[in-house]
């Protein structure tokens, strides 16, 4: 027995020996969850993590999206994890393991099937229906067999029929109002996996070779092109205090083929999708022009420079029964010399779909000039103008929905790192109480000169403006006045009263007056253009 017992525990022991080198090739295999997405404007930088063991020499990172970008692919692990080299391989969805479905096409699956079992139930109601139809109609085709209840029991087996066949019917209609909600939550996702070809997409899988002497994490981070987020904004005025707060909003939206389920996000204003280098001037050079072969002469199609936007991709409530310790909702920023950052504070999911999740960034009270601003030439109406001063920081711009005393009054565009936008301001809509009238232009033409060599042409614009508030505004006027592009078409104007400039926002020609215009009162103001010119000259005018 003894004998029997030692070649028992050799075996045992053979087999451990025998097992061990296997333990030590261990691969894992890895959908490793996500845990941090950086997204930035067409470009999302998405960091998984995957836990392995002691045992561990081969990692699989399965079930990838197709469109990462290889050469942003990177692997790091925690100290003392020795990194081998690690092998990438496409493949079309449908070719690798079920657990690759993407996940538009698991909600249609998951769908289905519950539209399946209430089509199996819509059948046993169906049949329960003809059961009871046939109790009730004995004499028919398919009749029952049972035997007649007696006349004692006749109303109990009445009242049972009734409320059964009720009970019945009116699952029956629940079933069908329940497929019909299916339906319509099926049908957009139908169309959608029809649109982007979800069903034929590609995904990767990345292999690592490794070696640790404990457990520990191995991190894999990559770059995937398409996600993005958008700038939008909400502005609004407060003319009492002259105040504008603008609140940064970013519509989050991404279709790589992944959910974002419980990540960590990060939005950034960086644009890692440009071009790392600007373009710079070709040499000017100057040289006597020599003649050319005929065939030299004819017209080549050269290829335009591609302008500066092709070089670069296109930028694109807590519950009432809440603990008292509510959550941090507040969006957090960080400024940068070169770009501003924004951490969401709480886990966040964003769906592989085209729809589009809102996130509040923070609001930020601007100290404004108001105008009242009117171009009586172009239309007789005053418009409430903010002109805003630069906060810190790097604002992309966006759609800005612009409210005044709490009232929405429509759609701008927010660009705060244009000149000439921020000249111009954002417009909060008409002031009704101010009046505007443009008086009749005042227009003769005159010949002078020897035998009427010259043509002479006045022109005068009066516009009046009446200040209805009860208190005082900043009347801005702006209007435009002829300038000349030859030297033979000479212009002189007068103005009444004197503009405070002749180059409004950086543009010549572009006039503007601008005062404080009292309660009550009003104001006229006057241009005249004398425009002469040789007779015989054709003059091209556009205004």
């Amino acid at each position: 027995m003894a004998h029997r017992f030692s070649l028992l525990a050799l075996a045992a022991a053979c087999a451990a020996w025998a097992g061990a080198p296997a333990q030590a090739q261990e691969t894992t295999m890895a959908r490793a969850p996500i845990a941090r997405v950086t997204l930035y404007p067409g470009v999302a930088s998405v960091e998984r993590t995957a836990r392995i063991t002691a045992a561990t020499r081969q990692l699989v990172f399965d079930c990838l999206p197709g469109s990462i970008e290889p050469q942003s692919l990177q692997v790091s692990a925690d100290a003392g994890v020795r990194l081998g080299d690690y092998k990438l391989q496409l493949q079309p969805r449908e070719l690798a393991s079920t657990a690759c479905a993407s996940p538009l096409e698991q909600q249609i699956r998951s769908l289905e099937d519950q539209l399946a079992a209430l089509e199996a139930d819509e059948a046993a109601a169906k049949l329960v229906g003809h059961y009871l139809q046939s109790l009730a109609q004995p004499g028919g085709d398919g009749a029952s067999t049972a035997p007649l209840p007696a006349a004692s029991q006749l109303g109990a087996a009445t009242e049972a029929l009734r409320a059964t066949s009720r009970g019945n019917t009116l699952r029956a209609h629940q079933i069908l109002r329940q497929k019909q909600a299916l339906q319509e939550q099926l049908k957009p996702l139908q169309l959608e996996r029809d649109r982007t070809g979800a069903g034929n997409s590609q995904v990767m899988k990345v292999t690592v070779q490794l070696a640790s002497a404990t457990d520990a994490q191995v991190q894999l981070t990559y770059q995937v092109r398409g996600p993005s987020w958008q700038p939008s904004y909400r502005a609004q005025l407060d003319p009492a205090k002259g105040t504008v707060a603008i609140e940064r909003l970013a519509l989050v939206a991404q279709n790589s083929g992944e959910d974002w389920s419980q990540v960590q996000l990060l939005l950034s204003t960086g644009q890692p999708s440009r071009s790392t280098q600007g373009r710079l001037p070709a040499p000017w050079t100057l040289d006597v022009e020599r003649p050319r072969p005929a065939a030299a002469m004819a017209p080549m199609m050269a290829p335009a420079p591609a302008p500066a936007a092709m070089l670069a991709r296109k930028e694109m409530s807590p519950a009432a029964d809440a603990p008292a310790s509510l959550p941090v909702l507040d969006v957090s920023s960080l400024q940068t010399a070169y770009a501003t950052q924004f951490s969401v504070p709480y886990r966040i999911s964003v769906p592989s779909s085209s729809e589009r999740v809102t996130l509040a960034l923070g609001a930020q009270n601007l100290p404004t000039t108001l105008l009242t601003r009117t171009a009586p030439a172009v239309e007789e109406a005053a418009y409430l103008v903010a002109q805003l001063a630069v906060p810190a920081g790097v604002w992309p711009a966006g759609p800005v929905a612009l409210f005044r005393d709490s009232a929405f009054v429509g759609q701008g565009w927010l660009d705060l790192g244009n000149a000439a936008a921020l000249a111009q301001g954002l417009s909060f809509g008409r002031d009704e109480q101010v009046t505007v009238r443009n008086l009749p232009v005042d227009s003769a033409t005159a010949s002078s000169g020897m035998l009427g060599s010259s043509t002479e042409r006045q022109i005068t614009r009066r516009f009046r403006v009446d200040n209805r508030h009860d208190r005082a505004i900043e009347l801005q006027v702006v209007d435009a006045a002829p300038v000349s592009r030859n030297e033979q078409i000479r212009v002189q104007s007068q103005y009444s009263p004197q503009p405070a400039t002749t180059r409004w926002n950086e543009r010549n020609g572009m006039i503007a007056w601008q005062q404080t215009l009292a309660a009550g009162a009003n104001a006229s103001f006057e241009a005249r253009h004398q425009i002469r010119h040789p007779q015989d000259l054709q003059v091209e005018e556009r205004q």
